[in-house]
């Protein structure tokens, strides 16, 4: 997840329009408030689902809207658009997050690698052998996927409200683990809930995917020409019947990841410019009518830019709106599962049961289980400074399913509400007693700057 800007030097006075905002900006720049505002939208969506209100409710998800011009149109209900549109650039992000750790992060190396990917591997095959042992033959079997995913901002948000008492290394690999496991989730969306294939429209959006490509080659660093290739890509894959949120990782991929000039030639280049906007200080002090410091000040903005990877600009100007809008949007949308008097009995639906004990003990054992394997086999190691019971407690929060699998879910069971409320029942249940075990036993660990190996 992006971190919060760093101060160099002391911010300009703020502007009266700044002074009003800051509150906001310090709750949207700590590590948990997205978590936060997921939170209170889920308790919204549920609260307004059991309410006087629930008709209006499930109408306004159903309201169509329809975007375009002429004979060129998409007509869909609000609830589409949100899963399939705006969740693209959620995932678009996960993409970005993925490039990012495979190329200078945890996933960098096949043994730094080995240890995160041994434990996501486990922590997807074992919740689904688990649900598919519930489900197997019946009217729920295409929910295994569901109990695969682990919501990376929940778990995270944890650990950071934790502080000290969780070991850095084990911070980085569950945010690694969780990397891995959005790679597998994205997988089982793209080859398992595929319905119709249309070859003609996912060759035109693989086209357009290789033109992002070379256009990354021919060194092409402007968002502006990736967010309109992206979205034809987007509307490619939304005609070709595999999910439209795999294009968001696709198109992710192709996104420049490398420097025209390295840290050294940066600040060089930097400090020439900055003598030169000294020196042009004797032309006037102000920058209305003092051309050479206008222009110097554009060369050291055309540095900066080159200096900055496209990759990095793009993921953190995404960051707030996906973590404060996008995220909270989506689950205002469906988390909206309606409770009953018959809720008790509910639970022992095979649906539910399959994904309670998948998210509940599925992940934590599969996970725990395949990293141990993956330092006995000598893949990998423990990371320095951890031991296997803070790793086992970390991997509790692996069970926080909550975002990816709701949105699992209604790949799942389309057009079935009955079985999508079980699921989402599993989930909720499933989500919080992952998240309070796994609170509970780091709680109980020595801290960090303690920890044994």
């Amino acid at each position: 997840m992006s971190a919060a800007p760093i101060r160099i030097v002391p911010a300009p006075r703020p502007t009266p329009i700044e002074r009003l905002l800051s509150p906001f900006g310090r709750f949207m720049a700590t590590e948990t408030s997205g978590g936060i505002v997921l939170i209170v939208c889920t308790v919204i969506a549920v609260i307004w689902a059991n309410s006087a209100w629930a008709g209006a409710y499930h109408h306004l998800w159903e309201t169509g809207v329809t975007v375009g011009v002429g004979a060129w149109r998409l007509a869909y209900p609000l609830h589409y658009w949100i899963n399939d549109g705006l969740m693209v650039v959620f995932f678009f992000m996960v993409g970005l997050e993925i490039k990012r750790e495979v190329l200078v992060g945890e996933l960098a190396s096949a043994r730094k690698a080995a240890l995160p990917i041994a434990g996501a591997l486990g922590g997807m095959l074992v919740p689904a052998a688990i649900y598919t042992a519930f489900n197997a033959g019946g009217l729920g079997e295409r929910g295994w996927g569901i109990p695969m995913a682990t919501d990376i901002a929940f778990a995270l948000g944890i650990l950071a409200l934790l502080g000290p008492r969780t070991p850095v290394a084990l911070k980085v690999f569950l945010a690694a683990l969780a990397i891995a496991d959005d790679i597998g989730a994205v997988l089982v969306i793209a080859v398992f809930y595929t319905e119709k294939l249309s070859l003609g429209a996912l060759g035109i959006g693989l086209l357009i995917l290789a033109g992002m490509a070379l256009a990354n080659r021919l060194g092409v660093r402007r968002p502006a020409v990736y967010a309109i290739l992206g979205v034809l890509v987007w509307l490619a894959f939304l005609k070709s019947g595999v999910h439209a949120t795999v294009a968001g990782v696709l198109a992710a991929m192709t996104i420049p990841a490398r420097t025209r000039i390295d840290t050294r030639d940066f600040l060089d280049r930097g400090r020439q410019i900055l003598d030169e906007f000294d020196r042009a200080g004797d032309e006037g002090p102000d920058i209305l009518t003092n051309h050479r410091q206008q222009a110097a000040m554009t060369e050291l903005e055309n540095t900066a830019e080159a200096a900055l990877p496209p990759l990095l600009r793009i993921e953190h100007g995404l960051q707030p709106w996906v973590a404060f809008g996008i995220v909270p949007l989506f689950a205002l949308a469906n988390a909206g599962v309606e409770l009953h008097g018959g809720m008790l009995a509910e639970l022992g639906s095979p649906v539910t049961l399959g994904i309670l004990l998948g998210l509940l003990l599925g992940k934590p054992i599969g996970i725990t289980l395949f990293a141990w394997l993956a330092v006995r086999m000598n893949l990998a190691s423990l990371p320095a400074g951890c031991s296997w019971k803070a790793l086992h407690a970390v991997a509790w929060l692996g069970g926080i399913g909550f975002t990816m699998s709701l949105f699992v879910t209604n790949l799942a069971f389309p057009g079935h509400e009955e079985l999508v409320n079980s699921a989402k029942l599993g989930i909720f249940a499933a989500s919080i007693l992952a998240a309070l075990m796994g609170w509970m036993l780091i709680r109980r660990l020595a801290p960090a700057a303690d920890a044994v190996p």
